[in-house]
């Protein structure tokens, strides 16, 4: 693919030939614009609507009364039969996107009978009914500390409930089951069979029985906090559990070391290797040909050290003597990088007449080339702010973005290598591969189940990894 300003032509290369690795280096840095621009932190758990009230509109209206609040809930009529139930939902389903969803009842009063209940019901229950004696439901019930699921046999589950009581009721995602609690306590768990988008619920049955429901709005009783950690932790524990050998696991850090050219560490690596018991000799014992990745160690390791300390000029010259194959073509996306960090580097030290009469000579070839056009701009809006970093172009004064620019150096000199094999891995380490494959993996296993549970996130993972 081909496009010119008239002055240039430059060529993408095709996916699959992989001609300039410096192009995957272009895009890694536009989706770091993006993300910097969007609340990217915002977890898919803060993104889904939660329930916030009962649902005044799909309830049996006939036997209860809703406080205005929508938050109360009080049997006012007289049992008679068993379709007399007061029932009534939460307005929203309980969010699926999370590791545990949880709510809560206080017994104001246990009425006559105390036939109180709660669960979680799907949007076809019917409305005359406890949750639990239909299909598709399942319900904890205060007189006989019974649970029902789907029919109207129990079976003995947990204590019974009444007046002063605070219950519960929570999803464990990661688990697949339901679980209950009382007074803060977890009373029990059960298998959730029931698939699909389901709404919290709570029944009154007998006159006086009034309720009142806590979706968050106010600290639980129960420490939802502590159960969640506990089931992060017993996750991690599973992981923790997968035989690994220290072979592998040196082999795939020291691997990683190589690939970007940390010798200083590696070689701190290597002796620490050394002085464990037994020694741990990775390559011959696991049969890891760096041979790949050993290449040009030295070099990558002053071009990368030359770009984190924002030594462009020097890193330029170093890649003209070095490496004159990949230097040589100004118009590479290898190159951009290079001559926007230049400018970006002269920003930050506030030379912003050299960094306009830099960007005139250095940059300007590259306007009007949409596959370069959105960065220039962004490069070019620095000069617009008094304080850049603050501003919705400051992803390009930090550190991470001077990581791209040597990471994309350190690829295209891996790929100069006769020897390498196959030109794409220069762009992840083996370790980088396994945690995209983990991350695969992980999606799908999501996906599997209904995008039901927590979603994946890496940082997070390697977070609970390092506190434990």
């Amino acid at each position: 693919m081909k496009e010119t300003n008239g002055k240039n032509t430059i060529e993408k290369p095709d996916q699959d030939q992989n001609q300039d690795l410096g192009f995957h280096f272009l895009e890694l840095s536009r989706r770091k614009a993006k993300l910097d621009s969007e609340d990217f932190e915002v977890d898919d758990e803060e993104k889904e609507e939660s329930p916030s009230e009962l649902n005044t509109i799909n309830s049996s209206g006939g036997f209860v009364v809703v406080a205005t609040d929508k938050l109360s809930v009080k049997y006012t009529s007289v049992n008679l039969h068993g379709h007399d139930v007061g029932v009534i939902q939460a307005n929203k389903v309980a969010p699926m996107k999370r590791i545990v969803y949880y709510f809560e009842i206080f017994v104001k009063d246990a009425g006559v009978k105390g036939q109180v209940s709660i669960g979680f019901t799907t949007e076809s229950f019917k409305m005359r009914r406890q949750p639990g004696w239909e299909a598709n439901s399942c319900g904890y019930h205060g007189d006989d500390g019974f649970l029902y699921r789907g029919q109207g046999k129990g079976e003995a589950f947990g204590p019974t409930y009444t007046t002063g009581d605070i219950v519960g009721a929570g999803i464990n995602y990661a688990a697949q089951e339901f679980f209950f609690t009382k007074n803060g306590q977890v009373v029990g768990t059960v298998f959730k069979e029931m698939k699909g988008p389901l709404f919290p619920t709570v029944a009154v049955h007998s006159q006086n029985e009034e309720v009142h429901v806590n979706f968050g709005q106010k600290p639980f009783t129960f420490d939802l906090k502590e159960y969640e950690a506990q089931e992060r932790m017993k996750q991690q524990i599973k992981i923790e559990e997968v035989p690994v050998s220290p072979n592998a696991s040196y082999g795939i850090v020291r691997s990683y070391l190589l690939h970007y050219g940390y010798e200083d560490t590696l070689n701190s690596f290597d002796e620490a290797s050394r002085s464990t018991i037994p020694p741990i000799n990775i390559v011959q014992e696991n049969g890891i040909d760096d041979q790949e990745t050993t290449y040009a160690l030295n070099h990558r390791k002053t071009l990368r050290q030359l770009i984190r300390d924002g030594e462009i000029d020097a890193a330029f010259g170093k890649l003209r003597e070095w490496y004159p194959q990949i230097a040589e073509d100004n118009t590479s996306a290898m190159c951009f990088l290079l001559h926007c960090q230049k400018f970006i580097e002269l920003v930050r030290v506030g030379a912003l007449e050299e960094a306009v009469k830099y960007g005139r000579i250095e940059l300007s070839s590259f306007f009007g080339l949409s596959l370069f056009e959105d960065i220039v701009q962004d490069c070019v809006a620095l000069l617009a702010y008094e304080r850049p970093l603050e501003s919705a172009v400051g992803y390009l004064l930090k550190d991470s973005q001077r990581e791209v620019v040597a990471d994309a150096v350190n690829a295209m000199i891996l790929s100069t290598n006769p020897n390498i094999k196959v030109t794409k891995n220069c762009l992840h380490s083996n370790l980088e591969r396994l945690l995209r494959q983990l991350t695969a993996c992980c999606l799908e296993r999501r996906s599997l189940s209904g995008e039901q549970g927590e979603a994946f996130q890496l940082q997070r993972v390697l977070s609970s990894g390092k506190r434990s």
